[in-house]
């Protein structure tokens, strides 16, 4: 199968992306706004194309927990869901980051706390990006913007989940999730013939007993694997961090915001400049690694900078760490599974600018 393009869904660009990814199993559950992912899978009984293994779990704890089984037999495994049902999966996350496996996690988020709302939302970030279980662990975290990112990233999460053996998420919301655009789908590749030599596959002669697990009795060397974890996630944060500017050359206000806020501040910045305000964003398109660096030097040359997020105000916390008070930082969202509008932001921005 060569690249093709189509007009998808977000949820159907994540499931068709899979299996041209030559993922090797999919264990979920239904929940809006993501049920076209699993409906998608099943109707193109992938298992028939690749090999593809898709079933339906009795819940997201059981799925969660066929995703951490999979894994550590080294196959390609992933999961998605939206937020109540990731919250339910937080267990087997933290399981899955503390055995040091690959896996990929899609949240197609939606509002909260609680049962919420079906409509799109971000207040999910904190959980996604700060651990969401128990423990000292972190998630690589990718953020789409686009249909096109929903299907490129599941590749791109699957290739860093491998390289570093540890669980990634694509964080998108259900806005993305239902959104149709044309999007370009890679070559079907073929499903991998073997095993990472750590995987639970069978004890072969001549090498060791492979084990999985999360339990260490013995604190010195549970406090000797943490930091293991920790150089890990340090070099995570060198290597992998992923971001983009728009306009930010000669900005002299600066927008930072993610996923479906960016699409909505992308034209904000553009109405601005057509008011003479010299606006420019920048997109984090990791979440974790979080563009620091990239911020701290554009900080240096903002009169402010607006954060803008469909929450309460989460991702702005993480702004303020990285200017680190070279600028003032204040934050516009909305929430409840509403989606602040282009005109809203910039009169946010405007308001903010007579009060300094």
């Amino acid at each position: 199968m060569e690249r093709e393009l189509r007009l998808m869904k977000g949820n159907e660009a994540v499931a068709e992306a899979a299996i041209r990814a030559g993922a090797d199993g999919y264990f979920g559950y239904p929940i809006t706004p993501q049920s076209e992912i699993i409906e998608y899978l099943m109707e193109a009984d992938p298992y028939r194309r690749t090999g593809m293994v898709v079933l339906q779990a009795e819940s997201e704890l059981a799925a969660i927990n066929m995703v951490y089984g999979g894994a550590g037999c080294g196959k390609k495994v992933m999961t998605t869901s939206s937020s109540p049902g990731i919250s339910l999966m937080q267990e087997g996350l933290s399981y899955i980051a503390g055995a040091e496996l690959p896996c990929l996690i899609v949240n197609v988020a939606r509002g909260g706390p609680g049962l919420g709302t079906i409509q799109p939302s971000q207040s999910d970030y904190f959980q996604s990006v700060k651990g969401g279980g128990h423990g000292d662990y972190h998630l690589i975290v990718l953020a789409p913007a686009s249909v096109q990112e929903m299907a490129d990233f599941v590749e791109l999460g699957f290739d860093l989940a491998f390289k570093y053996r540890n669980p990634a998420m694509i964080l998108s919301d259900g806005a993305i999730g239902q959104m149709m655009e044309k999007v370009w789908l890679g070559p079907q590749k073929e499903r991998s013939k073997t095993s990472p030599e750590w995987a639970t596959t069978g004890k072969l002669p001549g090498r060791r007993r492979n084990i999985i697990t999360s339990l260490e009795l013995d604190p010195n060397r549970q406090e000797v694997f943490n930091l293991k974890l920790v150089d890990k996630y340090n070099e995570i944060r060198r290597n992998e961090v992923r971001y983009e500017e728009f306009r930010c050359d000669d900005a002299d206000y600066l927008l930072v915001a993610y996923g479906t806020s960016a699409r909505v501040c992308q034209k904000s910045v553009e109405l601005a400049r057509e008011q003479g305000l010299r606006v420019g964003l920048l997109r984090p398109v990791t979440l974790f690694p979080f563009p620091y660096d990239p911020i701290n030097n554009l900080a240096g040359k903002a009169k402010l900078i607006l954060t803008v997020e469909m929450s309460a105000g989460q991702m702005v916390e993480d702004v303020k760490l990285a200017v680190n008070g070279k600028a003032p930082v204040h934050y516009y969202g909305r929430i409840g599974g509403i989606i602040p509008t282009p005109d809203e932001v910039v009169e946010n921005l405007k308001k903010i600018i007579t009060e300094l």
